[in-house]
């Protein structure tokens, strides 16, 4: 592919991940009049979000493991056609039931976007540029973030029906665009789908998703044997060994046993658990504020944007540096940043000044962690044939994490009587259970051993082509 199209493929993939990020953060501002035009409480109106993630979650790896078969941009397509027609429902949803209907179909079509588009990314740059590429990927998340809220405000002067309306003309684009450009390659003679694993894993992961979204962090022991936890953690369990037994006997496994025989791959797994815990501790950084400084809930906010624009800007940067100093380290100061700023926020007697510079050490972190370095481990160890499936597997690890950890610091804290003191001590764990995962990280390979892979499959990319 010359270079021409592939920067107007890379357009199209960083659009539509722009799109999907977009669609969680824009719709904050929406939720107010949503609440007011169906008349729902508050618990109800956080399904809006949860039911995105849940589908989310059960569709990552099932639409990656599709595109390893099927091809990237039937896939992809589906995908972004999946998006649009849960858009579409949303906005002409006659009832709250019908609204979260067309929010499952969004979510299960945003599930694919983002790790299709990393092994699209593998599949078609050489590997000298996978790095600044997924890290330009990376960046579109914090792009959104401080966009979503300003254009949520835009189109809500008009309804917030137009907050969804205004993906159908971009994704008809982008439709058009990935039918040109993005690879059509599937795998020939594919042997029989996977169908029980993939039944199995949804369950599986439905399980988990729903236990841990309904944990009350204030109380996780007393939670644990509420209707909205038990049964669904208790499935989780029993499906978790079941799901093992279909995969090692599949002929095409969902999620492929081998993928784990790499140690690379359990160590970034390990780090991705962790990783997306820590992401879920910064959704509590504007209670700290609150708690701590003594702000309103609107500053409180401002006060991530330098965090924010840290890992913006920081993101493409780490992707240019995994070529010249390796994944290792670039993952390694990462957490090391990570764990700087939580630490900073734990033990600091904490004014705006501090806030911000923890804050923006931290965001460097995160533009470390989220963005490319952990993407591109997973595509030079991943098989042509289970790039996407072992992206879905990455993304997959984030979320759970994610879910995990709002639940371990809401449970810290209120262990601390919350405030101030109660999110110190939580942002203290996380604080050093992330250095231990930079500890962790020396098992990873050296930049030599990695750049020596990564020569030796672009000579074997020159001599196919």
């Amino acid at each position: 592919m010359d270079e021409k199209r592939q920067r107007r493929l890379l357009l199209t993939l960083l659009l539509g991940t722009l799109m999907a990020a977009l669609d969680l953060a824009i719709i904050g501002p929406a939720l107010p009049a949503i609440q007011a035009d169906f008349g729902i409480d508050s618990r109800a109106l956080a399904w809006i979000f949860n039911i995105y993630v849940l589908f989310q979650i059960v569709g990552t790896p099932l639409m990656a493991k599709l595109s390893d078969r099927y091809g990237r941009r039937t896939i992809y397509v589906l995908n972004l056609a999946l998006f649009g027609i849960g858009s579409v429902m949303v906005v002409v949803a006659p009832g709250f039931g019908a609204l979260l209907a067309g929010r499952a179909v969004q979510g299960f079509g945003a599930s694919g976007i983002f790790p299709v588009a990393s092994a699209v990314i593998g599949d078609t740059f050489p590997p000298e540029k996978r790095g600044p590429t997924l890290g330009l990927l990376g960046a579109v998340f914090g792009i959104a973030f401080l966009l979503g809220p300003i254009l949520g405000g835009v189109l809500l002067r008009f309804s917030w029906h137009w907050l969804f309306l205004i993906n159908i003309p971009i994704i008809l684009f982008l439709i058009a665009q990935a039918l040109r450009l993005v690879p059509g390659t599937r795998q020939p003679e594919s042997p029989p789908f996977d169908a029980a694993g993939a039944v199995v894993l949804s369950l599986l992961l439905g399980g988990v998703a729903v236990a841990l979204t309904n944990l009350d962090g204030s109380d996780v022991l007393g939670s644990l044997s509420t209707p909205g936890v038990a049964p669904f953690a208790l499935l989780a369990v029993v499906l978790a060994p079941v799901f093992w037994w279909v995969e090692r006997r599949a002929a095409d496994p969902v999620i492929s046993p081998q993928l784990f025989g790499s140690l690379q791959m359990r160590l970034v797994s390990a780090i991705a658990i962790g990783a997306g815990s820590l992401e879920a501790g910064s959704a509590f950084f504007p209670a700290l504020a609150v708690s701590a400084l003594g702000v309103t809930d609107y500053n409180a906010s401002l006060l991530l944007l330098p965090s924010v624009l840290a890992t913006t800007i920081g993101a493409p940067l780490m992707g240019r540096a995994l070529n010249a100093v390796g994944s290792r380290l670039v993952v390694q100061v990462g957490l090391a940043g990570i764990s700087v700023g939580a630490l900073i926020y734990a033990l600091a007697d904490l004014d705006i000044t501090l806030f911000v510079i923890g804050g923006i050490i931290g965001g460097f972190g995160f533009a470390a962690i989220l963005g490319a370095p952990l993407r591109f481990i997973v595509l030079n160890e991943a098989t042509p044939a289970q790039r996407g499936a072992a992206q879905g597997l990455l993304t997959l690890f984030l979320a759970v994490g994610q879910l995990g950890g709002a639940a371990l610091i809401g449970a810290i804290a209120a262990s601390r009587g919350g405030g101030e003191a109660g999110y110190q001590a939580a942002f203290l764990i996380l604080g050093v259970l992330t250095a231990v995962l930079v500890v962790l990280g020396f098992g990873l390979k050296s930049r030599s051993v990695e750049q020596a892979a990564l020569a030796a499959e672009s000579a074997s990319r020159s001599g196919a082509g």
